[in-house]
């Protein structure tokens, strides 16, 4: 019997263009010394998590030496602590400067030897960074935008696992020359600036028509095992209204002249097998952008790509890292598709699975196939989540904590524990794990109703956090409304019933009715004590464009005695607060027509209508427009 030929791995070609990216520490260093006319010095070091892109080229000699020239940008984390180089305050100034972005062009000379390369780096480098200011007496920030140019160096090791893919580990340093600004209030920033980055990178060898590998089914996306799978998005989305009435504006009101603003949202989704049923996941992403009003003004929000956090410049995150562990109990199986969040396979549809890591709580919670994601499908706040659900989540909405799931053929069952806010709207969490944190419990039952499937999910949870009372706070004039002053460790809860309803094979129905008990300060999602909303998704089969959707939603928020009492009175919640209230009830109208440009590209055209924002029939309604670009692969 003839012998199998063993598995000969092809070779790595390390010459041709390549793309990637990178995640890893930097350190930094400076010098500032602040003019006003006083003399202030300060010495100080920024640091933590960073995030980028790179592209370049190699050409490896047959001897094995290769040269090679590379271009990246990287980005801070979003956290003050990573971005803020140094801060002044003194009795004329609150100025501080910030880094934006660091870009590098390199060029590369190493050994390549097999899968294995070793390299050395240097070349030119520059940093973008904003210089700020409020001077003492003004409510206006002055700012001044400044580039530096500098030089970088460093060393590297790369390694070619795939015929077109290689991981490497990268040390670079960065000087750059001294900044010497002057503000329009005539006050001066100088500085120094040195970066120390330690950076894992992925590349990703482009073939060109030609070239030795080339074919034409070349696939960029295809990562040459089935051990591990990528996946990734972009979404560009873009809204404005024009004026409204508004007799009367608050801190945190919808500025009533007319605005536009946009945000920008890349993701790459890295999933991995690990051993059997077990699996890790991670989505670092580039946010970049603002809602209207820096995201107040409405307590169902008109965009959830609009996070709490406004970023001029992008942003680095990892939006999630976790490990999931699947554990089959026999009998029937179904197959899983590939996906974002979900490696493809099949998997025993009697089955325990157990996640933890950093995701969000919407993740394993509340799903609906007509309304739930914001960059696919409806944008509203209140349509595309239950609005009185306040999940544990820091401003962009992830946690860290544990789920297990129990799912059968016609049911399952879900639990998860996850970290709350230190405070309400807060990037900081309260690590007082049990003792503080949010308890979720989900069943979701699957029928069918006249021969078309149906989904009902029906949710409770408990939180126990550090958390104001509006009543207390009422109840005590020396506080000024600050309800801060009343937080202490309090209980909040509430439910959620979650319908879909298949009516033919391109129609579907949805609701969510969602509660809570409206007592404590709304501690991370936002100004919603009650929610009731209805749509419907239609797929443009019937007009010969199947991957087009139309959407037609509405949504009606409330709020509780206390937290409208809090409100009328001055009070402030993350999203809302006008100063005073003539409330009504929150109406929401929106519908949108997405129009699928490909299979990976869709352009949407969506249109809300408010009537009493912010529950304040004293201002409005507010007419919403917005174009969404989306593309994934």
């Amino acid at each position: 019997m003839p012998l199998k030929a063993p598995y000969l791995r092809p070779a790595f070609d390390w010459s041709g263009f390549y793309i990637g990216g990178h995640t890893g520490y930097h350190r930094g260093s400076s010098i500032a010394t602040l003019t006003d006319p006083a003399i202030t010095t300060t010495n100080s070091v920024v640091s933590g998590l960073i995030g980028g892109v790179q592209a370049g080229y190699n050409y490896r000699l047959s001897s094995g030496i290769l040269f090679g020239v590379e271009a990246d940008l990287t980005f801070p984390n979003y956290l003050p602590s990573n971005h803020v180089v140094s801060k002044f305050v003194t009795a004329r100034s609150d100025a501080e400067e910030r880094w934006d972005y660091v870009g590098t062009v390199r060029g590369r000379v190493g050994y390549a030897s097999g899968p294995w390369l070793a390299y050395a780096t240097g070349g030119f480098a520059w940093a973008g960074e904003r210089f700020l200011n409020i001077p003492a007496g003004v409510d206006v920030e002055e700012k001044h935008i400044n580039v530096r140019p500098g030089w970088a160096a460093g060393a590297g090791l790369e390694y070619a696992f795939a015929p077109h893919w290689s991981v490497r580990l990268e040390y670079l340093y960065a000087q750059f020359g001294k900044a010497d600004v002057r503000l329009p209030s005539g006050t001066q920033f100088s500085s120094t600036l040195d970066f120390q980055s330690l950076r894992l990178g992925l590349n990703r060898k482009v073939d060109w028509a030609g070239s030795k590998s080339w074919t034409p089914k070349t696939d960029l996306t295809d990562t040459e095992s089935d051990r591990w799978e990528i996946h990734g998005q972009t979404t560009y989305l873009g809204q404005g209204y024009p004026a409204f009435r508004a007799p009367y504006t608050g801190t945190n009101s919808l500025t009533p002249a007319r605005q536009y603003q946009a945000t920008w949202s890349n993701s790459l989704y890295l999933n991995a097998r690990l051993w059997e049923g077990g699996e890790v996941y991670y989505n670092p992403e580039l946010l970049q952008g603002f809602g209207l009003s820096d995201t107040v003004g409405l307590a169902g929000f008109s965009s959830g790509e609009a996070q709490k956090s406004n970023f001029p410049y992008p942003h680095y995150n990892t939006s999630r890292l976790y490990v999931r562990q699947t554990f089959g109990f026999g009998g029937e199986q179904e197959e899983l598709a590939s996906g974002q969040q979900q490696l493809a396979g099949k998997v025993d549809v009697n089955r325990l699975t157990l996640q933890a890591g950093k995701f969000s709580v919407g993740d394993v919670f509340d799903g609906n196939a007509y309304a739930k994601d914001t960059r696919r499908d409806f944008m509203n706040w209140s349509i595309w989540a239950p609005g009185a659900f306040d999940y544990a989540a820091d401003k962009l909405g992830l946690t860290y904590g544990m789920t297990a799931e129990l799912n059968q053929k016609n049911w399952a069952l879900r639990g998860g524990y996850f970290l709350m806010g230190a405070v309400s709207n807060s990037n900081n969490f309260d690590t007082q794990v049990f003792r503080r944190g949010q308890y979720v419990a989900e069943l979701e039952t699957r029928y069918t109703l006249f021969s078309r499937p149906g989904k009902l999910r029906t949710i409770g949870w408990l939180s126990s956090a550090n958390s104001g009372s509006y009543r207390d706070t009422l109840n005590d004039p020396a506080l000024n409304l600050d309800i801060s002053l009343t937080r202490t460790g309090r209980p909040k809860y509430g439910y959620v019933v979650n319908v879909e309803q298949s009516v033919t094979d391109d129609i579907g129905l949805f609701g969510r009715w969602s509660w809570n008990d409206g007592k404590t300060e709304i501690m991370s999602f936002t100004d919603i004590d009650a929610s009731l909303s209805l749509g419907t998704s239609i797929k443009g089969t019937k007009w010969g464009r199947p991957d087009d959707v139309i959407g037609l939603a509405g949504a009606v928020n409330a709020l509780s005695r206390d937290h409208r009492d809090f409100l009328a009175a001055g009070g402030l919640g993350p999203l809302i607060g006008d100063g005073q209230l003539n409330y009504r009830k929150e109406r929401i109208l929106e519908t949108y027509y997405a129009y699928a440009l490909n299979k990976q590209i869709t352009l949407t055209a969506d249109y809300q209508f408010v009537t009493n924002p912010a529950y304040n029939a004293d201002r409005g309604p507010v007419h919403v427009f917005s174009g969404r670009l989306h593309g994934e692969f």
